[in-house]
């Protein structure tokens, strides 16, 4: 199967500026060499410490930050060579949730013309079709039309979000970014939002990039899950095994920090020492070796290959020394 999304040997690195002149320094390396696919219809949950380059590769993929050197291939075309143009264009196939549904919409805006402003900017439609069009999208995220001329301010956090992916969904994109949709929400709203994302992806067969630093989030959405660290996907597999079975002792860590619904059951808490280092002055070798409990020698200078470690026939992938 053709994938709908190739990203390969991606990199962001932001110029660090000094001295009177206002030369560049150093490099921030938020996104460090990353590669992946996802097929049309699939959702591939991202996760990681805060800081560790998740939400700066949703853009880098979408061009909101123009990436420094890589791929990224939607639909066979590469978008890091496209003119403004060619751009705007392929942003019909392309949409962003983003985190915050309080900064992410217009106050001075009602809810029908943040809808309606994409088919805008596209040119798509008469005005009674874009009309009808936002109608639609709302009953589709579960709002009445009656709140169509109402302003952000008058909904909930929840109501917001719904808003908010109403707009994503109005070009009928191939792609979704949903860069951490529920973070900002209450419990009790988060999964009716994801709920909501899930029924849309099944139904509507658009692919999602899950941005999340909640694991217990991400298992119930995606059906891979890649974990980062320091600007690198160390370990990526199908959602049911990496948290049946995760190779990499990052993994094993984010995972032990997961509440267990279980009061009988004590869970096995791994703690990590140290701090995460510096994107702009990474360690050599593996970059998680400064933390790492189970660190070999080869570690601290050696750069770990990705190898696949799966035995179920599924495609288990982790950059570690323990598996090389």
């Amino acid at each position: 199967m053709t994938p709908l999304l190739e990203v390969r040997n991606l990199k962001k690195h932001f110029p660090v500026r000094g001295g009177l002149l206002r030369r560049v320094v150093a490099q921030v390396r938020a996104v460090d060499g990353v590669s992946f696919s996802l097929a049309a219809g699939q959702t591939l949950g991202l996760v990681g410490e805060s800081g560790c380059g998740k939400s700066t590769l949703g853009r880098a993929i979408l061009q909101l930050q123009r990436p420094t050197s890589g791929e990224v291939l939607l639909d066979g075309t590469e978008l890091t060579t496209l003119d403004p143009r060619g751009l705007h264009a392929m942003r019909r196939s392309m949409q962003i949730i983003f985190q915050d549904p309080y900064a992410s919409l217009s106050p001075r805006r009602t809810v029908a013309q943040t809808i309606r402003e994409p088919l805008e900017v596209h040119g798509i439609g008469t005005p009674a079709e874009r009309e009808r069009r936002v109608e639609e999208l709302l009953g589709v995220v579960g709002m009445r039309t009656a709140v169509m001329d109402r302003y952000p301010h008058e909904f909930s956090g929840g109501q917001r979000q719904r808003i908010g992916i109403a707009r994503a969904l109005a070009l009928d994109p191939k792609l979704i970014v949903a860069d951490e949709p529920v973070s900002a929400l209450d419990v009790s709203v988060r999964a009716q939002v994801l709920n909501l994302i899930a029924r849309l992806q099944r139904e509507m067969g658009i692919a999602f990039l899950f941005i999340s630093h909640d694991l217990s989030v991400v298992e119930h959405v995606s059906d891979r899950v890649g974990v980062m660290y320091l600007g690198r996907i160390v370990e990526m597999a199908p959602a049911q095994e990496l948290y049946r079975q995760p190779r990499h002792p990052y993994t094993e860590a984010l995972l032990s920090a997961v509440p267990v619904p279980d009061p009988t059951r004590k869970a096995r808490r791994i703690v990590l020492g140290g701090d995460v280092p510096s994107p702009m002055n990474p360690p050599p070798g593996c970059p998680f070796h400064l933390r790492c409990p189970k660190v070999m020698e080869t570690c601290r200078s050696v750069t770990p290959p990705v190898v696949e470690v799966g035995t179920s026939g599924a495609s288990h992938q982790v950059a570690c020394h323990l598996h090389a």
